[in-house]
């Protein structure tokens, strides 16, 4: 079921600004509007903006152009350098220009069990039948120079792991960490693994999801599920994250 939305108080609900990273890679901002889309579907009524950090438009400040209050919620599935430094600098920056505007900051996407649920989804569109003992997964992240970042994206496969089904599941990161997907895959296939099935914890297509695919099947890897995309799973954690935000002061900015 949907998060229901919290009890009416005085007045509209604010908007939900979702902040993406961004990416030349004009996919990217496709998958992050489909996935608003699943959000206004969820909640009608509920006004929602899209904002990025770079390399595409609109700016955080555009998207809060007009604005007398705001929840500002990062489409980042990890709280790293973006989420803590970033997106917090790009808020002060626009409240030095609208020193009236109120603004509650929510949390990153995860980790959150709901995106377990949607890594599972997209292994079974590609045919891995659900928690299959026979298969081995690489959960790919990105990776980041945050070794906070990359610890959480490890306690996610090791708690992946020990809820049962697999053959196994292992961590990789597509930059700054190791191991890399493709020595990863490697690994599972030296220890024996029957069949090697590669889940990327990627919110959208781009750069890093192109190379996890071509560098895992090249390495060995029998599939390489879908990017988690618009799956109605994210949409839920957005909700939660934004009724959570809501339960929060507003502040000027983050800090």
């Amino acid at each position: 079921m949907w998060p229901a939305p919290l009890a009416d108080g005085a007045g509209p609900r604010p908007p939900l600004v979702a902040v993406a990273h961004g990416s030349r890679d004009p996919r990217a901002a496709a998958v992050v509007e489909a996935l608003l889309d699943e959000v206004r579907r969820a909640r009608p009524g509920l006004p929602v903006r899209s904002a990025y950090l770079d390399h595409a438009a609109p700016s955080l400040g555009q998207a809060l152009a007009g604005l007398g209050e705001a929840v500002v919620l990062p489409l980042l599935l990890t709280e790293a350098y973006h989420s803590r430094v970033d997106l917090p600098s790009a808020l002060n920056e626009v409240r030095a220009r609208e020193p009236r505007l109120r603004v509650r900051y929510g949390a990153t996407l995860g980790p959150h069990p709901l995106l377990v649920g949607a890594l599972e989804r997209r292994l079974a569109e590609a045919g891995v039948a659900p928690r299959d003992r026979g298969t081995a997964v690489v959960l790919v992240s990105a990776g980041s120079s945050d070794a906070r970042a990359n610890a959480v994206v490890a306690r996610v496969a090791g708690e992946w792991a020990l809820s049962g089904g697999w053959w196994g599941v292992v961590p990789a990161y597509a930059s700054a960490a190791t191991p890399t997907p493709e020595e990863a895959v490697r690994l599972l296939r030296e220890a024996g693994a029957p069949r090697v099935a590669v889940a990327p914890y990627l919110l959208a297509p781009g750069l890093f999801a192109d190379k996890v695919r071509r560098a895992t099947l090249a390495a060995g890897a029998d599939v390489v599920a879908d990017v988690l995309g618009p799956a109605p799973e994210i949409a839920r954690v957005l909700l939660e994250r934004y009724d959570a935000a809501l339960r929060a002061p507003a502040e000027a900015a983050a800090s």
